[in-house]
């Protein structure tokens, strides 16, 4: 049945713009043609067509549109302006021309506009229905009765503005918002004895805020909601402070962390780097160890092979001294022989004993010059031999001095190395107790300052002046411009940047100047 009853009313709404397009249509294009001064019949007829076509199609587009749940509120408006230019032109088609306007005139034009007046209602309850249909949700709105309009001609429209511009879509609340206002108002009267003026400014708040939508209880409470507000924004720029100072501390104890864990690595490295040089101290010392056995062997071996060839050149000239002598013996055997010889020849004749002699005196002189030459030929050898011995002898103790030498060099080297890493290991456990005592100097320092409840500058400020303080020593009673100067000397405008994370240079130096008044004042490192 409401199937049926939609498309019944779908059905006479269709006729009854129909019924209104005939109507109008002969009207408009006459009156077009003869008043509007379109130049023919026709033209005038093309503009009623346009004006009732553009009428439709906006109507069209606006339902259409509401049925998709997205509704164009200002196409309702030209459809409206459309919709009264045919009803001005149908009531003026039908006015007299060359009479007095009499009742029966105003029907007639009455008349001839009230079929467009009915097919747009028509169109608003249709379209009203469709986006009820399409929106189920849709906040209502309540109409204020015609009798109000009637009764009360002044108040009515200001109810009407407010429920339109606050968005009170309900008739009801507004009739009880104003009788709240009214009741308030009667209240504050009676307390201050009709006296309005003598309320304070939060007491008027609510006839103040009425004209734009607020209620009594709203008004009311709007002093309190906004001390609320403004504590909700200041705990909230306070939480935004602690979480940046929290930030600022965790990056800074990351990068504490990320530096410590940096020098873990490096302190590795340098063991590992130690180890490796250490077994190539010990590579490099057994391969010079085993060089120098092979040394070793290879001189005694060329000692052996040097003295056996001095025994070889020996045993040569020894040999050769034998054969001297041999030989010197043979020349005595002869010699003896040839004494004898001269012997029996003496004997035989006296007459040639001068010769004999003489002869056998030439003999002896020729064998003694030929033995005394060979002795000198082996004496010569001999000293040649005793020569290169003596040549081989010096050269090893050449090899030995350089020998002897390069291990007592070596032996100062690895002492030297030795005395440089015990100066390093020194340095470095130097170093690590340094950094020990700033660390525990720096925690000390942190469990002051959080106990104290100091900001995140004033943390600051402390640190500037313990990297001072640790870098050098100062004075009690120095002045406030001496401890200046001094802590300029010792602490850059780059130290300070880095060791309290400010990008700012001006920052930076004021964080350096309040650290002087601090030291100044007497602040000292405390573990």
């Amino acid at each position: 049945m409401q199937k049926l009853a939609v498309g019944g009313i779908v059905a006479f709404a269709l006729i009854l713009a129909g019924i209104g397009l005939y109507l109008s249509f002969e009207h408009v294009a006459s009156f077009a043609h003869e008043e509007l001064r379109f130049g023919s019949l026709d033209k005038g007829r093309l503009f009623a067509v346009g004006v009732d076509v553009g009428i439709m199609v906006m109507i069209a587009v606006d339902l259409l549109m509401a049925w998709l749940k997205r509704p164009i509120t200002w196409v309702r408006y030209p459809v409206w302006l459309l919709t009264s230019a045919t009803v001005v032109l149908n009531a003026a088609s039908a006015t007299p021309k060359d009479k007095q306007w009499e009742l029966l005139d105003y029907v007639a034009a009455f008349a001839h506009g009230v079929v467009p007046i009915l097919f747009i209602m028509i169109v608003e309850v249709g379209r009203d229905a469709i986006d009820r249909i399409v929106r189920p949700d849709r906040e209502g709105r309540d109409a204020i009765p015609l009798i109000r309009w009637v009764l009360a001609p002044v108040a009515t429209p200001r109810i009407y503005r407010r429920m339109r511009l606050w968005g009170v879509a309900s008739y009801p609340e507004m009739v009880r918002r104003e009788q709240d206002l009214l009741a308030y108002e009667q209240w504050l009267k009676r307390k201050y004895k009709g006296d309005l003026s003598a309320a304070s400014d939060d007491e008027r708040l609510p006839m103040k805020m009425a004209p734009y939508g607020y209620t009594v209880r709203e008004a009311l409470a709007m002093p309190d909601q906004q001390e609320a507000e403004a504590e909700e924004r200041e705990e909230e720029a306070e939480r935004r402070r602690l979480d940046a100072a929290t930030r600022q501390e965790l990056a800074r104890k990351r990068a504490e962390a990320e530096r410590l864990e940096a020098d873990g690595q490096l302190e590795s490295v340098r063991a590992r780097v130690e180890g490796e040089t250490g077994q190539a101290r010990a590579h490099a010392k057994a391969q010079v160890s085993a060089a120098e056995k092979v040394a070793a062997r290879d001189e005694a071996a060329l000692e052996t092979a040097v003295q056996a060839e001095a025994r070889t050149r020996r045993a040569e000239a020894e040999r050769q001294e034998a054969e001297a002598r041999e030989a010197a013996a043979d020349a005595d055997l002869r010699t003896a022989e040839l004494e004898r010889q001269a012997a029996q020849k003496r004997k035989e004749a006296a007459e040639n004993d001068r010769v004999a002699a003489a002869e056998a005196q030439a003999v002896e002189t020729q064998a003694i010059a030929e033995a005394r030459k060979a002795t000198a030929e082996a004496e010569k050898a001999a000293a040649e031999i005793e020569a290169a011995a003596a040549e081989t002898r010096r050269a090893a103790a050449e090899t030995a001095r350089k020998e002897t030498e390069e291990i007592e060099r070596q032996a100062r080297a690895e002492a030297g190395v030795e005395a440089a890493r015990k100066a390093a290991a020194e340095a470095e456990k130097a170093a690590a107790e340094t950094r020990r005592a700033a660390a525990e100097i720096e925690r000390r320092a942190v469990e002051i300052e959080d106990e104290a409840k100091l900001t995140s500058r004033e943390r600051s400020v402390r640190k500037v002046a313990r990297l001072a303080l640790t870098a050098g020593h100062f004075h009690d009673g120095l002045a406030l411009e001496d401890v200046q100067d001094e802590l300029n000397e010792l602490v850059s405008i780059a130290d300070v940047q880095r060791e309290c994370d400010v990008s700012s240079t001006d920052t930076a130096s004021k964080y350096r100047q309040e650290a002087a008044i601090l030291i100044a004042d007497g602040y000292r490192l405390t573990v």
